[in-house]
Parts: structure tokens; C-alpha cells; sequence
């Protein structure tokens, strides 16, 4: 995933965060939806004075409108996952094995 896609996806995190379709942010921030959904999936960039829209829009400073640290991609993830369940107690992997069947929907 490019830094144009990490942005996107940062932008349309702050978004749900705050409870706004894409047809709220557009008309809050004086843009056309088409822009916000460009946007969010990495189609496009914006101008300053738009990012300096979004920090005010969602209540932060510019810089946390570019920290897309947390996102990682499945090859970055799977190894630490593995890491973390052979090290986890047998309690933990109870609890491992309980979320990820919540988030998955199936039976372990």
C-alpha cells in the first residue's frame, strides 16, 4: 500500500470515527463527494488549505491526519501475531482464540 492509499484510508478512519458519511465531510469541508471518495481510496491528493480543513473538521493537528503507523499489511502482521500467540500463556490463547472466532464468525 503506497502513502497516497495509507492517507486515503487514514482520512476515511477519522471519518467513521466522527460518525460522517462521505456526503457530510464533502459539505462540511466544501468539497464535492466525488473528491472525498477519490480521496479516500488513494485516487488523488488535496491542497493545504483542505488538509488544514480536515484537522479542523475531525479536532486534530495536521500531523495526525498523517499518521498511518498503526496500518500494517498482512506479510508485516502475521509474523508478530505468530510471535505473540507462541509466547502467550494458555489463558491468552483462550482469549486469542475467542476474538479472533468473534471477529471470523466461526467456530474454533
Amino acid at each position: 500500500m503506497n502513502n497516497l492509499q495509507l492517507f486515503g484510508k487514514r482520512i476515511r478512519e477519522l471519518r467513521k470515527n466522527k460518525s460522517l458519511t462521505q456526503e457530510q465531510l464533502a459539505e462540511i469541508i466544501g468539497l464535492d463527494v466525488k473528491q472525498i471518495s477519490n480521496l479516500e481510496t488513494g485516487g488523488c491528493f488535496t491542497t493545504m488549505s483542505t488538509i488544514e480543513k480536515l484537522a479542523i473538521c475531525f479536532n486534530c493537528e495536521i500531523s495526525q491526519l498523517f499518521n498511518f503507523s498503526h496500518h500494517k499489511t498482512k506479510e508485516e502482521l502475521v509474523p508478530v501475531l505468530i510471535d505473540k500467540i507462541n509466547n502467550a500463556s494458555e489463558k491468552e490463547i483462550q482469549l486469542i482464540a475467542k476474538i479472533i472466532n468473534y471477529v471470523t464468525d466461526n467456530s474454533i
